[in-house]
């Protein structure tokens, strides 16, 4: 198979997620697929085997959750894939749609959680806005929860009578405190660890009547579970003494735990027994495991990959839980890590290397998003296009990354995209030395804070990048402040100290276009009409201000927002991207 036909068959290649289930009634779910070529929702009876699709949109499916009874599926409806809609349900086994909450304005979807009872819990970022509603079915919505600064439900117990709220009250919306309530507004119980200490809710335990909740705390400089108590303040912390962020979920039967480990982007799971303490690994192959769920049977599902194998949901009861259909990805080639010594600390870094070429390799240093994000060995259809067409790629888990700990994901503050910057120089520098990379045909690139990371880097480091690749950036913070959504202001607010009127020097200095002038490299930016993450007029006023300066640009726009749901927009960008990188810097 050519390279062309190579890296298409793995954007074409049907995937799907890990199926999630209804907790009272086990043998129905729901995933979401891209096997009709557009990332939509079905429904699965594992009882009968049968699967059908229960989303139809131009532009993809993104959220969407199936109550605990088995009965109802629910998924968020926006008009354009700007992210700004309303949640709509469907009976599991095929029916009309109907409004979930008829009476609730459209807004932006930070969360939705589903009792046993018919009770609903949506919450939803507006204009300044954040909100909590109950909905029962023919009754008029009840606002729980009203603040300025940024919240999401976290669950709603079985039985409905208690709410989890992450909120950021105390101004730090990266940090958040938990509170549970009861569908009064009455508080049960509430934990803040202070500042630089976040506690998020993650679920209430699966068994009616029990109103334990599991949760992640920062106490010990990472993510760690605790399972608590909020009606009798009773904590439980489960700790490990492997290295990593860690997360996890509920056993069935509410006595146990399933431990997910990141580290060194590579994920490990456990099983921690509640009643006994004891610790179990269970084992899975090397790589990457996106999502985990325990299921009745003590057996886990979960979505599995690496860098060189494509995915797929596994069990460890030795079985594949469902293909998504048609023929699998071709594989790919297989990770280096690299461990390079930089300005703040010992940075991780991931290296894919062509095959059958000699190094020095032209390369793409490829940034990741967030950014509290981090980047794994897990099978990429992008990356191993880039390979494919001579390139080594580098992806570098600057500070800011998530995986290695709080002190290392919080280390941006004050000098957002400077430091991060500073990590992918020092990466750049350790592969130049070794002879890995060609120092002339480097291209720096990103999607959305890895794109404004690329638009930065190419104004304050103009000698180290031959182009640039851009996909949907920040390009001027204060701009994009004006435009997004809220919860993106009150990330926005936590990562620089304040708003653009309280902090404008520090969004300037962080801000690409205020070193517009001092870009030379050629650099292709892709923006999404309808994007309110990384809106579009800042990127306009970049694009101007480039051309005013004769600067070489292309500008690709497409009419939806990040990366798209639709295989074939996907096909056609990165072809785009490929062709601008032949173009500035010699590959295959």
């Amino acid at each position: 198979m050519k390279a062309e036909e190579r890296w298409h068959a793995r954007f074409r290649a049907s995937r799907m997620s890990l199926p999630s289930w209804a907790r009272l009634a086990p043998s129905r779910s729901i995933y979401r697929s891209n096997v009709t070529g557009t990332w939509e929702v079905y429904a699965w009876d594992r009882a009968t085997g049968a699967t059908r699709q229960v989303t139809d949109r131009p532009r993809g499916t993104v959220h969407a959750a199936i109550d605990p009874t088995g009965q109802w599926i629910y998924w968020f409806a926006d008009t354009e894939g700007e992210e700004v809609g309303v949640w709509q349900r469907q009976p599991f086994n095929g029916g009309p749609d109907e409004p979930a909450a008829p009476d609730l304005a459209p807004g932006q979807p930070t969360g939705i959680a589903l009792s046993a009872t018919g009770v609903t819990a949506i919450s939803l970022a507006g204009d300044g806005v954040f909100t909590i509603h109950l909905v029962s079915k023919g009754q008029p919505s009840r606002l729980l929860y009203e603040h300025a600064e940024a919240c999401w439900v976290a669950d709603m117990s079985l039985d409905g009578e208690v709410v989890a709220i992450n909120h950021g009250e105390y101004g730090d919306f990266r940090h958040p405190a938990l509170r549970v309530v009861r569908q009064s507004g009455e508080v049960v119980g509430e934990l803040h660890d202070g500042p630089g200490k976040g506690v998020a809710g993650l679920t209430f335990a699966p068994v009616p009547g029990d109103h334990r909740m599991l949760a992640l705390h920062e106490r010990r400089n990472r993510s760690e579970p605790l399972v608590w108590d909020p009606e009798t303040g009773e904590q439980r912390e489960i700790w490990l003494r492997d290295s990593g962020d860690l997360t996890a979920s509920w056993y069935h039967d509410g006595r146990g735990l399933l431990l997910r480990r990141d580290d060194r982007a590579r994920t490990y799971l456990h099983r921690y027994d509640l009643a006994g303490g004891g610790l179990f690994p269970i084992e899975t192959p090397l790589g990457v495991i996106e999502d985990a769920t325990p299921r009745p049977g003590g057996y886990v599902e979960y979505s599995w990959s690496s860098a060189s194998r494509p995915p797929v949901i596994r069990s460890t009861n030795g079985q594949v839980v469902l293909n998504a259909g048609g023929p699998p990805a071709p594989p790919s080639v297989p990770v280096e890590d690299l461990d390079v010594d930089g300005p703040g600390g010992r940075i991780h870094a991931l290296v894919s290397r062509p095959e059958n070429a000699v190094a020095p390799y032209p390369a793409v240093f490829l940034l990741h998003g967030g950014p509290s994000k981090h980047d794994r060995d897990s099978f990429s259809p992008e990356v191993a296009a880039w390979v494919d067409a001579g390139f080594a790629v580098v992806r570098v888990n600057y500070r800011g990354s998530t995986g290695y700990g709080s002190q290392w994901r919080d280390a941006l503050y004050g000098e957002v995209g400077h430091i991060e910057l500073a990590d992918v120089a020092a990466v750049r520098q350790y592969v130049v030395d070794r002879g890995i990379v060609d120092p002339g045909r480097l291209i720096l690139a990103g999607t959305a804070w890895g794109g404004y990371l690329t638009l930065l880097g190419l104004g304050t480091q103009p000698g180290l990048w031959a182009a640039g690749i851009a996909a949907v950036p920040i390009a001027c913070h204060r701009t994009s402040y004006e435009d997004e959504t809220g919860s993106l202001r009150a990330h926005h607010r936590a990562l620089f100290g304040g708003s653009p009127d309280e902090q404008p020097e520090r969004y300037a200095a962080s801000s690409a276009i205020t070193y517009v002038d001092q870009v030379k490299s050629p650099v292709l930016i892709l923006s999404g009409e309808n994007d309110l993450r990384c809106p579009l007029r800042q990127i306009n006023k970049y694009v101007t201000q480039l051309a005013e300066h004769g600067r070489e640009h292309e500008v690709y726009t497409y009419d939806a927002v990040r990366e798209s749901l639709v295989v074939a927009e996907r096909l056609a960008q990165t072809a785009l991207q490929l062709e601008f990188a032949r173009k500035h810097v010699n590959g295959r």
